[in-house]
């Protein structure tokens, strides 16, 4: 039985590794309560996303209880940033779009924005939304249509119904039939995975 599991869960990490979507990040601005940080996360390994960037200059770092989302800080990495330069800096000499969630007049509905590319999706404070900052130096601004009396959803709603529409964009397209990394990439995370 040991030996059957042990195969099983090597099959599971391996399908999982090949289909993680690396050309998709999250990025999260002063989230406050632990328990939206802990969902976003566990959406974030639900639709392939391996990494996390975080900002945090105004809120402390939520302590996350081990129930709550462990096996999901498990499996995706995180990267802390102290200010949105370094971060949006970071994320542009990789490559990435920079898409920030705002409800400003200017932003865009979220199903126009195009999920395929290489992008980083930004999410604001419960209370005070994305920063100034991350709205200003964003590549896009967009915004969830909604068509009730309430202005908003709450941060860890609002993150899945985006990244379930990129991860419909990106089904479409077969992004996840072939991996973005090489083979050397996958077996050396793949051992990584397995000690886990």
């Amino acid at each position: 039985m040991k030996e059957f599991l042990s195969e099983r869960r090597l099959k599971k990490i391996t399908a999982v590794v090949a289909s993680r979507q690396h050309s998709l990040r999250i990025v999260l601005e002063n989230i406050h309560d632990p328990h939206n940080v802990s969902a976003i996360f566990r959406t974030c390994d639900a639709v392939g996303i391996p990494k996390v960037s975080l900002i945090y200059n105004l809120e402390k770092f939520p302590r996350i209880g081990k129930k709550s989302s462990a096996s999901a800080f498990k499996w995706v990495e995180k990267e802390k940033f102290k200010n949105v330069d370094d971060c949006y800096q970071q994320l542009r000499s990789d490559g990435y779009k920079i898409y920030a969630s705002s409800l400003t007049e200017d932003a865009v509905d979220l199903y126009k924005l195009d999920f395929k590319k290489k992008c980083a999706i930004v999410f604001g404070n419960e209370h005070r939304g994305a920063s100034y900052e991350a709205v200003s130096q964003a590549d896009r601004i967009f915004k969830i249509p909604m068509f009730g009396m309430v202005q908003s959803l709450n941060v860890s709603v609002a993150a899945a119904i985006t990244l379930y529409e990129a991860l419909r964009q990106r089904l479409s397209r077969g992004m996840f039939e072939k991996s973005e990394l090489n083979s050397n990439e996958i077996d050396s995370l793949i051992e990584e995975w397995s000690k886990k």
